[in-house]
């Protein structure tokens, strides 16, 4: 199944909500970074969270970025999704090892504590940004709490990723439902209600959950209404030239620094490890260029 994004109504246009299956995109970062399994079960609820979130933005030149700086092993994460769908990201250190908790990924124990900042980029002067507290690291909870506080829309937020044993990615996805202020209570307590006694999302999705079914799960008895869905993946736009305007924004000294070894040179993209690689002769170029 390729991975896509639900968005729905429900409620009668009191509740949104968002669905998605991102099972390849995360196998396929999974492929570029070489994660550990706690490792890409972190990166992969945040780009799930990420992509989902991107597609709540209504520009096609919309950028959402997430950045996660923690005291655990796992050192910090970064996600950058568009409108789109399409959405890349690393982790600092994609080599954490740590035992299981309960039998699961440990991820809370990755991350420790730490803060998460959520930048939005519409194209305005500045962009929107927002920041909290890590509440648990597990991310779902942490997602939910910003919502809550920095862009106040209660919200609930059900992320999962599913390792097989040879640390290929079994299934991964999620939901993001959130309620307009204007909602009535029957409706917020079926929801509630709700919420409470669904399986996990690995569960559903382990079970062969579509989006739309776990959606239906989630909005049962709440009239759910699909709007769209779009494909989702893991996609990175870097370039050889895009990684040029980076070597030529170190400078001058750097880039003498560099000819001066006699060597080509190596250059890895944060977000999806390509190899970029500069003869000489083109660092000088380069050199030229910089101021």
């Amino acid at each position: 199944m390729n991975d896509y994004i639900v968005r729905a109504t429900a409620g009668n246009a009191q509740i949104r909500a968002f669905a998605a299956v991102t099972t390849n995109l995360v196998d396929e970062a999974k492929e570029h970074h070489g994660t550990s399994p706690v490792a890409t079960a972190a990166l992969g609820r945040l780009l799930t969270g990420g992509v989902m979130m991107g597609s709540m933005m209504k520009n096609d030149t919309d950028m959402l970025t997430i950045q996660i700086q923690c005291s655990g092993q796992i050192e910090g994460l970064t996600v950058t999704a568009d409108s789109k769908g399409n959405v890349k990201g690393y982790a600092f250190n994609p080599d954490v090892m740590l035992p299981a908790k309960n039998g699961k990924l440990d991820v809370g124990g990755a991350l420790g504590q730490g803060v998460m900042t959520i930048i939005k980029d519409m194209g305005l002067k500045e962009p929107y940004s927002g920041q909290t507290i890590l509440q648990t690291g597990e991310i779902a909870e942490d997602l939910t709490y910003y919502f809550a506080t920095s862009e106040q829309v209660p919200s609930s937020v059900g992320l999962g990723v599913l390792m097989n044993k040879d640390n290929t990615v079994k299934c991964a996805g999620g939901f993001i439902v959130q309620v307009m202020p204007f909602i009535e209570d029957e409706v917020l307590n079926k929801l509630e209600a709700n919420i409470q006694k669904i399986q996990s999302v690995t569960s559903m999705l382990d079970n062969g959950h579509t989006p739309e079914q776990m959606l239906e799960q989630v909005l049962e008895g709440l009239d759910l209404e699909i709007t769209d869905t779009m494909p989702a993946q893991f996609y990175c736009n870097c370039s050889k030239k895009r990684i040029e305007k980076a070597i030529i924004s170190i400078g001058k000294k750097e880039i003498q620094e560099m000819i001066d070894e006699g060597k080509e040179i190596e250059v890895k993209c944060h977000f999806c490890n390509t190899a970029y690689k500069y003869t000489v002769d083109e660092l000088k170029e380069l050199l030229k260029q910089a101021r």
